[in-house]
């Protein structure tokens, strides 16, 4: 049985900020880590970002630094049971561990389709990359389902690489679920404009591995097939843990403003916690690395003895080729939403407003705003589209 007065049980982005808040204030309690992962703690974007744009990023700038921070990281080791009243848990190799604060920073597990793995690549780890890495040594024809934030991102990073990529999904466009139609309607062009095939409204009916390629089959008959194929689903976050140990799950792990599960020793942080906004005055659950980094940090440093609170809203951004963009708050394409285009669908502002309010910012190839946007929000004042035009720009 190994003791630790910090245990974090998790080894992404979230667990690594984690160790640094706490050494912020706790320069000498012992601290553990429990990671599934055989690697230590990474930057997860540039596995989509920018790996891909060229040799300027060489892979081991992904790694974060430990150094001076003196805790153990017990590396491929899962978790498996979590006893809250005597501060334990039990990993797959049957090691016990007690804690007297404990983080639970389990991120989430890829959605998988209903068909066998073999030949499927869930892309979300760097041995992910690796191996796609390594199919596109030998490889020229690829397969990307789903349109919405890596998959968009896999294709634009396989297409700039010289690649032949198909892009299927269900929905009617790229992003259809974020942008509004106009835009989604130009990305689909943009994205055909750069060799991309681009097959919308598309679901799978089968998928068969036959040598070293793999063919698909659609429930409209097209058939296709591919020297590797990477699936970009999104995630489910990974509660089971929580659940087992009796704390309260919704959407995630429900935390309070220090990010306090319903057990006062136990805290969540990262893609698995479900937190209050106090900008957008609801519940909710951000996967991204603004939040990952921002919220361990807390958490760390809440379990070392602060009581800060959790009001920061996370941004997020992505890379499409020569586009980008950086966005906050909700963006969904249900809302009503306002469009302030400098240069149509190249560079402009996008407002998604609830009942008049603007509750999220979409900044398209417009950078450096994040902060005037988040002030925007915050002022929770019924807008126009008037009112709207202009009022954010680079």
């Amino acid at each position: 049985m190994k003791h630790h007065k910090y245990l974090i049980i998790g080894g992404g982005m979230t667990a690594d900020s984690a160790v640094h808040g706490i050494r912020k204030i706790d320069q000498d309690g012992a601290i553990a880590m429990i990671c599934e992962e055989l690697h230590p703690p990474y930057d997860r974007p540039p596995l989509s970002k920018s790996l891909w744009q060229g040799k300027e990023t060489p892979l081991e700038s992904i790694w974060r630094s430990t150094h001076g921070l003196n805790f153990a990281m017990h590396l491929g080791k899962k978790v498996i049971a979590l006893d809250p009243e005597k501060k334990a848990v039990t990993d797959d190799a049957g090691n016990i561990y007690t804690y007297e604060k404990l983080l639970l920073a389990t991120g989430g597990a890829v959605r998988r389709l209903p068909y066998p793995d073999d030949g499927i690549l869930y892309f979300r780890t760097v041995d992910d990359y690796r191996k796609l890495r390594e199919l596109c040594e030998h490889g020229s024809d690829f397969i990307v389902i789903g349109g919405g934030f890596i998959g968009s991102e896999i294709a634009a990073a396989l297409a700039s690489n010289d690649k032949q990529v198909t892009m299927l999904f269900p929905e009617k466009n790229i992003g259809a679920r974020i942008y509004p139609p106009a835009l989604a309607d130009f990305l689909d062009n943009y994205y055909r404009e750069k060799g991309v095939t681009v097959l919308s409204s598309q679901a799978i009916k089968s998928i068969q591995t036959t040598g070293a390629k793999i063919t698909i089959v659609t429930e409209n008959g097209s058939e296709m097939s591919a020297d590797g194929v990477v699936a970009g689903l999104g995630i489910q976050p990974n509660i089971d843990l929580a659940k087992q140990a009796g704390l309260m799950v919704d959407n995630g792990i429900i935390v309070d403003e220090m990010l306090r599960t319903s057990h006062p020793d136990i805290y969540a942080a990262g893609d698995v916690a479900n937190f209050y906004s106090i900008l957008l005055e609801k519940r909710m659950r951000v996967e991204h690395e603004d939040n990952a980094n921002v919220m361990g940090e807390m958490a760390g440093r809440n379990m070392a003895g602060q009581s800060d609170v959790y009001h920061h809203q996370p941004f997020f951004y992505s890379d499409l080729f020569d586009l980008g963009y950086e966005a906050v708050g909700e963006l969904d394409a249900n809302l009503d939403m306002v469009e302030d285009w400098k240069e149509p669908f190249r560079k402009g502002v996008i407002y998604y407003l609830r009942d008049g309010r603007v509750c999220g910012v979409l900044l398209w190839n417009t950078w450096g705003q994040v902060d005037v946007a988040l002030d925007l929000i915050a002022e929770k004042a019924k807008h126009t589209d008037e009112m709207l035009k202009g009022r954010i720009s680079d």
